[in-house]
């Protein structure tokens, strides 16, 4: 098993789950397929398991490492972002919705994207290679976001929270009575999301 699944934290594990997208942060593996650093690229992308008929041998030398996502709710999480060239869709309405969440950046349509994954590069990694996480009144958080709870993530859905692991959602439980909250959606993101970017959630394994 290669070390390619990626948490709600941001980190990479070994796991036979599948994922419902994958995508990836650049060369982060050495030519023992063992991955070597965090990231490579300040554009971390979400991509289609399939696209053009193109084939990929896994963790080439050289090449971009593949990684595999539960589902987008996963992704986000983690700071990545829809592919502009095999989601064109999702990137559009991701980045309408992500211009309408975060109008202090006075961004428009014709802002390039490698301006909106600077900022967005600052809100998933830190200095030191921790994740950066915030608070935030529970309210103020839309369907999709992920929040931390004892060191666990959850996905906000629907009035609930879901326990997360690499093969999908525990059971359903009721939201914390608590105004404030650990979040590990990146704070654009967030915005985006509340801005109204519905992102895909693996709801078979909702309970």
């Amino acid at each position: 098993m290669l070390q390619n699944r990626v948490t709600p934290f941001g980190n990479l594990i070994q796991t036979k789950a599948r994922g419902a997208w994958t995508g990836t942060r650049g060369v982060i593996h050495n030519e023992r397929q063992q991955i070597v650093r965090p990231f490579k690229l300040k554009a971390w992308i979400t991509c289609k398991l399939e696209f053009k008929g193109r084939q990929r041998q896994m963790m080439m030398p050289n090449r971009y490492t593949e990684l595999f996502f539960l589902d987008e709710a996963t992704a986000f999480a983690a700071g990545h972002r829809p592919c502009c060239e095999c989601r064109r869709e999702d990137y559009n309405q991701f980045k309408t919705a992500w211009l309408a969440g975060n109008p202090e950046y006075h961004f428009n349509h014709k802002t390039s994207i490698q301006e909106i994954d600077a900022i967005l590069h600052e809100e998933r990694i830190s200095k030191d290679k921790s994740k950066v996480i915030f608070e935030a009144n529970m309210k103020d958080l839309s369907d999709g976001t992920f929040i931390a709870l004892g060191n666990e993530p959850y996905l906000i859905w629907k009035d609930q929270l879901f326990l997360w692991s690499p093969f999908g959602y525990g059971k359903g439980i009721a939201l914390p009575n608590k105004e404030t909250v650990t979040v590990l959606t990146p704070q654009s993101i967030v915005n985006a999301l509340k801005a109204g970017y519905r992102p895909q959630v693996a709801e078979t394994t909702l309970h």
